[in-house]
């Protein structure tokens, strides 16, 4: 399978984190965005995205997932491109044959990913850095994405709201919008999400039904902030163990709260 077998289609989970508060301020329009997949949409999207102002795409997808679908009509344009896989595998992050065996996969899910978030953003302290070091230094607009723009990028996201000193409430609410398009996720995603599951030797049918019984719930990152408050002194702490530091934050700082560059305007 190649990036000719998947219909191109318009992202259902991109949003602009501008205008959301944090210390000092509010984040600035056209600092950076997160996506669902970038590398499956059409050339339109992608030449908005660009036309607004994206100048660097940050992919948190897995290996397995890359070589699927490569970068997409991305590929084709001048924009930087920063593979900074969070998790190994998606047969490594989730434990399929678990949520197989549930009988309340949603529940099931829902327990596995609060125990991802809280790993991921430990195990994968120096992915995160990285990312935040491409978007503190990079030009123009950065968009970062995953596959449905949830999990990984939501402990991106989480992670750079926390740098920038948001409120728990106000990073639950950012990954809380991710619910309003879960259906919309879920069916775009599915050419992609078929093969990989072929790949890991699920039943296809079965994972079909499963997933049309999940919904979508903020407690996984609640789960993660709820972590972070109880096991650190500071959140902060397995990031600046793995490099995030003071010129690093200032930095982001100061990209975030700086003037507008872009305007989501053509990008759908």
């Amino acid at each position: 399978m190649t990036i000719a077998d998947v219909p191109l289609s318009t992202p259902v989970n991109l949003r602009d984190l501008g205008g959301i508060p944090v210390d000092g301020g509010t984040i600035r329009s056209g600092f950076v965005i997160r996506s669902d997949d970038l590398a499956t949409v059409t050339e339109a999207v992608a030449d908005g995205l660009v036309a607004d102002g994206v100048r660097t795409v940050i992919d948190l997808r897995s290996a397995v997932e890359t070589e699927l679908t490569g970068r997409g009509p991305f590929g084709n344009r001048a924009v930087a491109y920063h593979h900074i896989p969070f998790t190994e595998s998606l047969e490594t992050s989730i434990d399929s044959g678990a949520l197989s065996d549930a009988e309340d996969f949603g529940e099931a899910l829902q327990a596995q990913l609060m125990a991802m978030y809280t790993r991921m953003y430990e195990t994968s302290a120096e992915q995160i850095v990285s990312a935040l070091a491409v978007i503190a230094h990079s030009p123009g607009a950065v968009a970062f994405h995953c596959l449905a723009g949830q999990d990984r990028t939501g402990v991106l996201a989480a992670a750079l709201l926390l740098v920038l000193g948001a409120e728990p409430a106000v990073i639950v609410a950012d990954y809380a919008r991710t619910g309003e398009n879960s259906a919309a996720i879920l069916e775009r995603v599915q050419p992609v999400i078929r093969p990989l599951l072929a790949r890991f030797g699920a039943d296809l049918n079965q994972a079909a039904q499963s997933a049309a019984r999940y919904r979508f719930s903020e407690a996984p990152m609640r789960a993660l902030l709820d972590d972070l408050d109880r096991d650190y002194e500071d959140p902060l702490l397995p990031l600046r163990r793995a490099g995030l530091d003071h010129a690093l934050i200032a930095r982001l700082r100061e990209r975030a709260l700086g003037g507008p560059e872009m305007t989501m305007g053509t990008a759908g």
